[in-house]
């Protein structure tokens, strides 16, 4: 029979996304929304649409027992989440699926593995996977501190083994404060995450942000669909991704991919998936493992010419994967801006009524948004509004291509970070493909000097 209806349980963009990708296939849709989302574009475009509960998340998009409620009532036989929300939350999964609902994702063993920092690691290790020097667990003993840090090198970084958005980590240069800053980041992943639980791992100096997007079938095969750059970040947040990173070479990439591939093969993953690293003179360091589809998903999409989410729903419904390594071509060069509700230069948020939308467009321009004139951005939420994703056959063809499609889109009545992406832009680093993940807050710190 397979899959017939899906509920959606996200919002913004990425319910849009889905419920587009599920209409291609034929597939109904489920909209779930809180009060506030009540006139977003995915609740007026679904099939069904059901209000889950108040604004704050924690009491609708986070609230499991609604959502599998809204499933049961609409006869939706499977639920995609999206990302963020509950898309990595093991627990969500196990339930979707002991109600004999089809869950688009991973296995919840393989979500609960990754989503543990020490344990994603230790598993990354054991897969073959190239890991940045440090404790293999959790460290509680000062002195064990001090030697793992000397064995890998000051300066070190403590890192939260339940954290995320760069919460309860510290960077340590010397011996003198390591005690002091395991303690500092310990209260501080306690208060956010609750549980002190503290890693440690070289400092990278100045590394890149590069991530392979992965599919498994959860039988045993596994393919790559090649890297994408996310260097370019603001507190730990992606502002603009690429792919092909700029500096990966073609033999780099295979040789990468196909680590990765084989992994994820050896654990027998299941959808789609990301292998996140960092990479310094010429090095890769594991980081993490995203058990979910990504925000920036659709530069891979551009350069191999695959609709991941339709892929994601196939996998789900039991079907093989659509391709073998050996079909997938790289072909050109793609970068997604991330518009965001906020000040381009404060990142204070501006939600409000938007009183003019027109979004790009021309060959090779997408705009992933559920924007339309008229619509109210509510307050409660994250806050990026659109993608605007460009291809084009070179990477100096597409930042042309992308300076144009910037000038064309128009988001009145808020204010938008379309005036940072159309800076970056004209900026040499940028334009050469020369930056790192701290180049971004240098620049701006040097900007508002």
């Amino acid at each position: 029979m397979g899959i017939s209806r899906i509920l959606i349980a996200n919002r913004g963009e990425i319910a849009l996304r889905i419920h587009r990708a599920a209409h291609e296939m034929g597939i109904e849709t489920v909209a779930v929304h809180s009060t506030a989302d009540a006139d977003a574009m995915h609740v007026r475009l679904a099939d069904h649409a059901v209000c889950i509960g108040p604004p704050a998340a924690k009491d609708s998009y986070l609230n499991v027992a609604a959502i599998i409620s809204a499933a049961e009532i609409t006869q939706a036989d499977a639920i995609h989440p999206g990302y963020g929300f509950l898309s990595e939350n093991a627990q969500f999964a196990e339930i979707v699926e002991s109600h004999g609902i089809t869950w688009i994702g991973p296995k919840p063993e393989h979500i609960r593995t990754m989503g543990d920092k020490i344990e994603a690691k230790r598993t990354a290790g054991a897969l073959g996977l190239p890991l940045v020097p440090g404790s293999d667990g959790a460290v509680s003993d000062v002195a064990e501190a001090r030697a793992i840090a000397e064995a890998a090198g000051y300066p070190v970084i403590i890192k939260a083994a339940s954290g995320g958005g760069g919460r309860g980590m510290k960077v340590c240069t010397g011996p003198d404060e390591l005690e002091t800053l395991i303690a500092q980041a310990g209260s501080e992943a306690k208060a956010a995450f609750g549980d002190a639980t503290v890693y440690i791992e070289k400092y990278l100096g100045n590394p890149r942000h590069i991530e392979f997007q992965v599919f498994g079938d959860g039988n045993g095969n596994a393919i790559h669909l090649g890297e994408r750059d996310c260097s370019l970040q603001r507190r730990h947040q992606k502002v603009l991704e690429e792919a092909p990173s700029p500096v990966i070479s073609p033999e780099e990439r295979d040789r990468m991919g196909g680590i990765v591939a084989k992994a994820m093969a050896d654990m027998g993953y299941r959808g789609a998936g990301t292998i996140e690293f960092l990479w310094e003179n010429g090095e890769f360091y594991f980081i993490e493992m995203n058990t979910r589809l990504q925000v920036e998903h659709p530069v891979t999409e551009a350069i191999t010419g695959m609709d991941l989410v339709r892929e994601q729903i196939r996998i789900a419904d039991g079907k093989p994967l659509s391709v073998a390594q050996e079909d997938i071509e790289f072909k050109g060069h793609a970068i997604e801006c991330r518009i965001n509700a906020e000040d381009p230069w404060t990142f204070t948020p501006s939600p409000g009524l938007v009183s003019g939308y027109h979004p790009a467009g021309g060959m090779n321009v997408r705009v992933d948004s559920g924007l339309y004139a008229g619509y109210k951005i509510p307050p409660y939420y994250d806050s990026m509004i659109a993608k605007l994703i460009v291809s084009g056959r070179t990477r100096e063809g597409c930042i042309m291509r992308l300076k144009r499609a910037l000038e064309e889109m128009v988001i009145s009545g808020v204010k938008t970070s379309i005036p940072l992406h159309q800076t970056l832009m004209s900026e040499p680093d940028f334009i050469h493909g020369d930056y790192t993940i701290k180049w971004l807050e240098e620049w701006l710190a040097e900007r508002s000097a």
